[in-house]
């Protein structure tokens, strides 16, 4: 547990002043930006006091004039730490509407775009959710999907959600497909114990829907490229 400590107790005391501080700041001027990057130097110092070591690999260079849907697989709450700093510029996330009422945290992520999310299955919400979603990439911030909705208990890959996709090929938005793994042994679901490691990540080449008649085969090759950077074991559907 004395990572899990040491993880936690250097982003809450980190975490409140800057968010003291940032926040007023960023609703007196309007600009994110300063608080933003604060909270990325926070998540990373949290990460390396803990012991938590990241290995990423870029196999395309990314347009900085162009704004991504990154999908990842999701096998860990470590995972958006680990991948929030490593994503260029400023990105916002898909996550439970549920965190968007935790004081302070919440507010912040409400000002930095964040995209709530009703696991309610009604298709009016995934409607909503897509829309806010769009408005965020029309404003040039970066999209975080972890594609399969909810993290995998065994690790392996679990069937992708559609309203991704359904992004996609609505804004022309291209997709930068995402592997990340052994996050799943050093915070497993259901537990709050931490275990020092390297989280290794992959980004794949972008796809561009324009390619594609559906979004059906943009899923597949999503799929494919997430699959290709995971271990075998991890590959095969829940």
């Amino acid at each position: 547990m004395f990572a899990a400590f040491v993880l936690f107790s250097t982003w809450i005391i980190l975490g409140i002043p800057a968010a003291l501080v940032g926040i007023p700041w960023t609703v007196f001027t309007g600009d994110i930006t300063r608080m933003y990057g604060w909270a990325m130097a926070i998540i990373r110092m949290g990460l390396r006091f803990s012991g938590i070591r990241i290995e990423a690999e870029w196999r395309a260079v990314l347009d900085p004039a162009s704004t991504y849907i990154f999908l990842s697989n999701h096998v860990s709450n470590l995972d958006p730490p680990v991948l929030f700093p490593l994503l260029p510029g400023r990105a916002a996330a898909f996550l439970k509407r549920s965190l968007m009422r935790i004081p302070i945290l919440g507010y912040g992520m409400r000002l930095g775009d964040f995209i709530a999310v009703d696991r309610d299955g009604r298709v009016e919400s995934a409607v909503e959710s897509v829309e806010a979603a769009t408005h965020v990439l029309a404003s040039g911030i970066h999209v975080l999907s972890f594609v399969e909705g909810t993290r995998s208990r065994t690790g392996r890959l679990q069937p992708f959600k559609k309203g991704p996709f359904f992004l996609a090929m609505s804004t022309g938005a291209a997709v930068v497909p995402v592997s990340i793994c052994r996050t799943e042994s050093m915070m497993r679901k259901g537990s709050l114990k931490i275990f020092p490691g390297t989280a290794h990540v992959i980004f794949h080449v972008p796809l561009h829907p324009r390619d594609y008649t559906g979004r059906d085969d943009l899923m597949a090759d999503v799929r494919q490229a997430i699959a290709s950077g995971l271990p075998e074991w991890m590959r095969a559907t829940e």
